[in-house]
């Protein structure tokens, strides 16, 4: 099996580990991998932007306020802060590495979305996170210390017989081959787990690959029940995952029944520009009350020179699809989005494994709470990624890598089954749109974890028999992922944010408490003790 080693390790190819590499490449060797091509990362798909306070009409202390009352009672104030202070002059410092963010007479072009009460959405247009990408891969090639693996699936981390995280086991999907790379220290810019559910704007990689690595490590994850679910994905069936931004409903657009009516003024004093989890809750309820499959997105206040400047790439994407939205709204439907629960970190991006650090969506930084303000997601993601590569660099050791650490595991390669990975991909995605989507009971989740537990088993007993490949890499990891999600979710008795319960509708009097799952870890090389009749592991 082949062996890389580097300073550092960055798994995942978004905006918090490629600024991650960036920085740390000014101390030493950098080994980045990613399952797929570079571009393909949840950052690359993110249409809105990046909020900062870049406006001298605006403050911190308003964008502070926005976000503590989105993320109801459970967002870290000082973490909060921390990105809301530290924001405006990374943003400034992506532009002048070469992110063309739109401009109007030579400053930002700034838009407003939901939950925001000032423009400070700095953006590309509708492709900022493809524009950002593109500007950081441009400047990750000039650095001669940085290595970029791509086709290379992170499936383990490295552990230590101290229990210390010294890089990653990763399958070649170009060839088949394992490949063990090793580092000092590790970043988890994995992204998010969309695809645990069947509707998701997330792209295929999404499967949730770091919270599983993580967990199996022994790392603290927290707050898994608070999965938001985007208000307006594109409702067609030649459309797959596409978004329709809320910057859309920042600029005025109004979401209607199908019969025309608006309805959002019922459920919301905002109303369009509402918080996430309320639209997308107001939407359900508007589907399963009328029993209809979509509702309408309606741009008619917009003219069509407005729509096409501002939106090209929503224009162009409906327009191939035979819906023109300068002359008619577009269907859409609530679908996953994105993970505000994570890998616990500190203000400095460590976790509670030693030489893990973790950035950006895979990370619980306590900013986001129980419901992510809109385009706070590339901010934390920008912030702590600094924080943490200054951590790691000032930390940075010389020490020997270690000669017994975690191997993967030895199977007997018997014929692949397509046939068991595919249906039990599909089985784990519905159930949990079924059972653990956006409005949720007591029953649900019970339902969830009965029917969950014997699919996991089966994936587990797939995985130790076969061959890897990513496929089944991907299945072990969303099923884990579905089962920890379901674990919070019993837990947290009480509506709150993104997660809404039928049996608990209101809210928990008191300082409210963030949810926390891990796993405990043996020694290298160590049997696992026996478990005792009737005893389960947190």
């Amino acid at each position: 099996m082949a062996a890389h080693r580097s300073d550092f390790l960055v798994l995942g190819s978004g905006i918090a580990g490629l600024v991650f590499a960036i920085r740390a490449a000014k101390a030493g060797t950098v080994s980045i991998v990613t399952k797929k091509r570079s571009l393909e990362s949840n950052t690359n798909y993110a249409q809105g932007g990046i909020a900062a306070v870049l406006d001298p009409k605006d403050s911190f202390e308003l964008h502070i306020k926005d976000t503590l009352v989105c993320g109801e009672g459970l967002s870290d104030e000082r973490s909060v802060r921390k990105i809301v202070e530290e924001g405006p002059e990374l943003v400034r410092e992506l532009a002048e590495w070469g992110v063309r963010f739109s401009q109007t007479d030579g400053a930002f072009d700034l838009g407003r979305e939901g939950g925001h009460s000032k423009r400070r959405i700095a953006h590309a247009k509708d492709t900022t996170g493809r524009e950002v990408e593109r500007a950081l891969l441009a400047e990750i090639k000039r650095h001669p210390r940085i290595k970029m693996y791509e086709y290379h699936h992170a499936f383990e981390l490295v552990r230590n017989d101290h229990g210390e995280i010294w890089g990653a086991h990763t399958l070649d999907l170009s060839n088949g081959r394992l490949a063990t790379f090793l580092a000092r220290k590790t970043l988890l810019g994995t992204g998010g787990a969309g695809k645990v559910y069947v509707y998701t704007t997330n792209p295929d990689i999404a499967s949730g690959d770091g919270f599983a690595m993580a967990y199996r490590a022994g790392a603290r994850l927290s707050n898994l029940e608070f999965v938001q679910f985007h208000p307006t994905c594109l409702y067609h069936p030649k459309a797959k995952s596409f978004l329709i931004s809320e910057a859309v409903r920042g600029e005025g657009a109004i979401l209607r029944t199908l019969d025309g009516k608006p309805f959002m003024q019922r459920y919301h004093e905002l109303k369009d520009l509402a918080p996430r989890d309320t639209v997308a809750r107001a939407i359900d309820h508007e589907m399963k009350t009328r029993g209809d499959r979509h509702v309408y997105l309606d741009l008619s206040n917009m003219t069509a020179d407005r729509i096409m400047s501002r939106f090209p790439n929503i224009h162009k994407t409906c327009f191939s699809l035979g819906i023109d939205i300068t002359k008619e709204p577009i269907p859409v439907v609530p679908a996953a989005h994105y993970m505000c629960g994570g890998v616990n970190t500190d203000y400095k991006g460590r976790t509670s494994v030693p030489r893990l650090y973790a950035c950006g969506e895979v990370s619980h930084t306590g900013v986001h709470g129980a419901n992510r303000l809109a385009s706070n997601s590339l901010l934390e993601a920008l912030v702590y990624s600094v924080s943490a590569a200054e951590e790691a660099t000032r930390s940075l050791d010389t020490n020997a890598f270690p000669r017994a650490y975690t191997k993967p595991p030895k199977r007997r390669v018997v014929k692949r089954s397509r046939v068991s990975i595919t249906h039990n991909w599909d089985a784990i995605r519905n159930l949990m749109w079924d059972y653990v989507g956006i409005v949720r009971n007591t029953v649900y989740l019970r339902k969830a974890a009965q029917k969950l537990a014997p699919i996991r088993a089966e994936v587990e007993e797939l995985y130790e028999r076969h061959a890897l490949m990513g496929d089944l890499v991907e299945l072990r990891n969303i099923a884990l992922v579905g089962e920890l999600i379901i674990k919070c979710a019993s837990r947290r008795k009480e509506s709150r944010g993104l997660h809404y319960m039928e049996d608990f509708p209101r809210r928990l009097k008191g300082k409210a408490k963030n949810t926390l799952v891990f796993r405990r870890v043996t020694k290298v090389g160590a049997k696992s003790p026996p478990k005792r009749k009737g005893a389960r592991r947190a």
